[in-house]
């Protein structure tokens, strides 16, 4: 039984994840056979679609603009799901660069000969088929499809209902693109109804979903961490830290704190806490917390930041947990190296972490005691995302520390394989 590109479905979610599943198995077949310039192919000409319908994914979002308007949803959630035309234009650029990236099937990862003659070859393969669920970002939509398709894939797409319609036509952009070519538009697929109860059937579809990676707020990733019979590819939430050390260059320290906190409040890579050096708080946090607040950032911060700039409000222990994804930042004075080190190690997320010295040899040390998926330098924690690392794109952040980690593109989506050659060999 094949369901139409998008249409309304009559089927419960337990029989609508059963035909999406096995439609997506059968696909899956296909595309992770194809050759790389097949994918690629296709790869631009979604981008070439996207393009082309501009102005009507922007009547698609609109659509879901009006909803969240009428639903009061918050500041940082509707910045999350707008699309305009630069944001557009950069999905388009994002899935040419998939395309542009090395195949990651058929890698030869390792090769060796045993002693009874085998000759053992490690090779990468495709996982098979990935359940993404998301919230609020359209953008994802195109990520993970693209990058599921690079890879091999078959994707079944989850979107919040905030950006249901806007999700659903990007969705039927790639499933045109991919059609034209001959290929079977199952490779992607999105779950057509707002139905809860579909996401839990996906969820525990073991066996028929090889994977699931949610990218949302924390409570979507706990409900996925809980529920799920299938492997999760998952960050709980993104508490970043910047720690300005000694040996900080002041405009820098400045620049990169701003950028770090106030480019996007709502993203997972923007910084939550700031930790600052006692050598250097009193010369550099009054600068740095009044670039803040020139910004619109509020700022929470203990007793000797309080000292230093009155304006603050006080922090309180329930601070340094939380991920605002909001134009707030928490901010501590440490007494040195360690103390920055013991407090990223208690409150962290294992998301992202930066500091900002031009002592290498607290660089060193910063990048290799902090156990977080990604650590940094002199940079600002926006960067914390699959494009800027030369991805393409990202489906997500992973956290955990089994098979994924970091920002999961299409190398993180494959699994591998072991080829054996013999020449008539007998086990004794």
């Amino acid at each position: 039984m094949s369901l139409p590109h998008n249409s309304e479905n009559t089927q419960s979610p337990a029989d609508l994840i059963d035909i999406l599943t096995s439609q997506a198995k059968q696909a899956q077949l296909i595309i992770g056979q194809s050759s790389h310039q097949t994918r690629c192919e296709a790869l631009n000409k979604i981008a070439q679609k996207i393009r082309v319908s501009s102005s009507q994914i922007i009547d698609a979002n609109q659509l879901d603009l009006k909803n969240a308007r009428e639903s009061q949803l918050a500041a940082s959630a509707i910045d999350r799901l707008t699309l305009t035309a630069q944001r557009i234009e950069a999905m388009a650029s994002g899935v040419e660069a998939i395309a542009k990236m090395p195949d990651p099937l058929g890698k030869s990862l390792a090769k060796w000969n045993v002693p009874s003659g085998l000759e053992i070859e490690r090779v990468s393969t495709a996982l098979g088929i990935i359940g993404i669920i998301y919230e609020s970002r359209p953008n994802v939509t195109i990520d993970a499809g693209a990058l599921c398709l690079k890879s091999g894939n078959a994707a079944i797409l989850r979107g919040g209902t905030d950006s249901f319609h806007t999700s659903l036509f990007l969705t039927k952009l790639m499933q045109e693109s991919i059609e034209s070519l001959g290929l079977p538009h199952h490779i992607i697929q999105m779950i057509p109804i707002s139905d809860r109860q579909a996401v839990n059937e996906l969820l525990q579809a073991a066996g028929k979903v090889d994977v699931i990676v949610p990218r949302g707020g924390k409570s979507l990733v706990s409900l996925v961490q809980e529920q799920a019979r299938v492997p999760v590819f998952a960050h709980l939430e993104g508490i970043c830290h910047i720690y300005i050390a000694s040996g900080a260059d002041a405009n820098m320290a400045r620049d990169i704190t701003v950028n770090a906190k106030m480019r996007r409040t709502g993203i997972c890579g923007a910084c939550e806490t700031l930790l600052i050096d006692e050598s250097v708080a009193s010369n550099l946090l009054p600068d740095i917390a009044s670039a803040l607040e020139a910004a619109g950032c509020e700022l929470r911060g203990d007793i000797k930041a309080r000292q230093i700039v009155a304006s603050m409000k006080k922090a309180i222990e329930e601070d340094w947990y939380t991920e605002y994804l909001d134009a707030i930042l928490s901010v501590k004075v440490v007494e040195n190296f360690d103390s920055a080190i013991n407090h990223i190690a208690k409150y962290s997320s294992g998301h992202t972490e930066s500091i900002i010295t031009q002592d290498t040899n607290l660089i060193e040390r910063f990048l290799s005691e902090v156990d977080s998926a990604i650590v940094m330098s002199n940079a600002s924690t926006q960067f914390a995302d699959g494009g800027e690392f030369g991805m393409g794109a990202e489906i997500g952040i992973a956290t955990g520390k089994l098979h994924a980690r970091g920002p999961v593109g299409a190398d993180q989506l494959t699994s591998f394989k072991y080829n054996v050659r013999g020449h008539g060999e007998t086990r004794k």
